[in-house]
């Protein structure tokens, strides 16, 4: 059974920083394509940022570029996500997923989810 549980989410100032992490169980994480997805209160879901499991190539939305960071060490299995110089428009439910294909994840379907994180950036 495929489990992923997201943990690090809270409440942070704006241009605060914050650790998302996503323990992965059930899957060789190595051989699984996972990404970062976040939905505002009103608004549909979004890809944040995506990491191939070839050549650990990444992808990330336009307004988090240079400011969040996806890794992941598949002998822990696990995923991150840093996010610095946060912004009240970050402020979602982040959710890790992951995938055996990669198309799965960069188009936003991915067979496996996470049950999210709240991340509120607030003053």
């Amino acid at each position: 059974q495929v489990q992923l549980v997201e943990s690090g989410g809270g409440l942070v100032q704006p241009g605060g920083s914050l650790r998302l992490s996503c323990a992965t169980s059930g899957l060789i994480l190595e051989y699984y394509d996972v990404g970062w997805f976040r939905q505002a209160p009103g608004k549909e879901r979004e890809a944040v940022s995506c990491m191939s499991s070839r050549d650990d190539s990444a992808y990330y939305e336009t307004s988090v570029k240079g400011r969040f960071t996806i890794s992941r060490d598949n002998a822990k299995n696990m995923v991150y996500l840093q996010m610095d110089n946060l912004k009240p428009e970050d402020t979602a439910v982040y959710y890790c997923a992951s995938d055996r294909h990669h198309r799965a994840v960069v188009v936003g379907t991915p067979l496996y989810w996470g049950k999210g994180t709240l991340v509120n950036v607030s003053a």
